[in-house]
């Protein structure tokens, strides 16, 4: 198995568990809340990892600072509504309605980085779109 698969594997698995730990978690706590407490483990458990694994480096060009930071915000504002519909409705339908990131990741892709679009690819990502829409519905 090619190293990329093995990883996006456990990053699906791993973003399963942060639904259902998250739902657990936010019975009785502001979902804005707990998106912030949840940041700062991340930060602190992920500069803890950098460091043991001797891969801290903040000596990088401007380019990379910029669009890190932009990526850390529209993480946060991913993570902050994430969080406020996980308080309020089912885990099975956020996550399903959260994974239509994968449809606009594929048309940023393609406008952004000219990546392929072939019958095949948009195929998939319809039948994204209908199994978003089919486990959302009551």
């Amino acid at each position: 198995m090619t190293s990329y698969i093995f990883y996006a594997l456990l990053s699906a698995l791993f973003a399963a568990l942060v639904a259902i730990f998250g739902k657990l978690g936010l019975e009785n706590v502001d979902s804005t809340l707990a998106t912030t407490i949840r940041a700062g483990v991340m930060f602190f458990f992920l500069l803890s990892f950098s460091l043991a694994t001797g891969k801290l480096n903040l000596n990088l060009n401007t380019r990379f600072w910029v669009f890190i930071m932009l990526s850390g915000v529209a993480g946060a504002l991913s993570w902050l509504f994430y969080f406020m519909a996980l308080k309020n409705g089912n885990v099975s339908t956020v996550v399903a309605i959260d994974r239509l990131s994968i449809v606009f990741a594929l048309l940023f892709a393609w406008f952004i980085f000219k990546e392929e679009v072939t019958i095949r690819t948009l195929i998939g990502a319809l039948l994204i779109v209908v199994g978003a829409i089919m486990v959302s519905m009551k």
